[in-house]
C-alpha cells in the first residue's frame, strides 16, 4: 500500500482497493504525507498557546506594571468574563509568557519571585 501511494495512487483509490476508510490509509501512510513530515526532525516542537483565567485583581495589577510589548499584548487581547461582583480575564499565550506574568505578580502574594 505504501509503495502504491509513493507511486502516485490516490488515498481514495487505495481505500477502495483495500476496502478500508480513507482515514485508515492516511494513518498507514502518515510518515509519507508532506503535512506530517517534519522539516527538521531534530527541531524542538513549538510551544502551543494556552488559555488561562486571570483574576481581575491580577489583571489590574499588570495594567500598571512595566511590561514588555509581547507581555503587554497578552492582557490587552484578553476577554473579560464577569464573575459576580468581580471579573476574570481570559488570556491566551505561550507558557513562557504566562510564567513571566506570574513572576511579575509575586508582590501581590507578598513573596519574592524564584530565581
Amino acid at each position: 500500500m505504501r509503495t502504491a501511494y509513493l507511486e502516485g495512487r490516490s488515498i481514495a483509490a487505495l481505500a477502495r482497493d483495500h476496502d478500508v476508510s480513507r482515514g485508515a490509509i492516511r494513518t498507514a501512510a502518515a510518515g509519507l504525507l508532506p503535512e506530517y513530515t517534519a522539516v527538521d526532525p531534530g527541531a524542538p516542537a513549538p510551544e502551543l498557546a494556552v488559555a488561562l483565567d486571570m483574576p481581575g485583581k491580577v489583571a489590574d495589577f499588570l495594567s500598571t506594571a512595566n511590561l514588555e510589548p509581547s507581555e503587554r499584548a497578552t492582557p490587552d487581547q484578553g476577554v473579560t468574563v464577569r464573575r459576580g461582583q468581580g471579573y476574570t480575564l481570559r488570556v491566551t499565550a505561550v507558557p513562557a509568557i504566562h510564567r513571566r506574568l506570574l513572576d511579575l505578580c509575586q508582590p501581590l502574594d507578598g513573596t519574592r519571585a524564584p530565581r
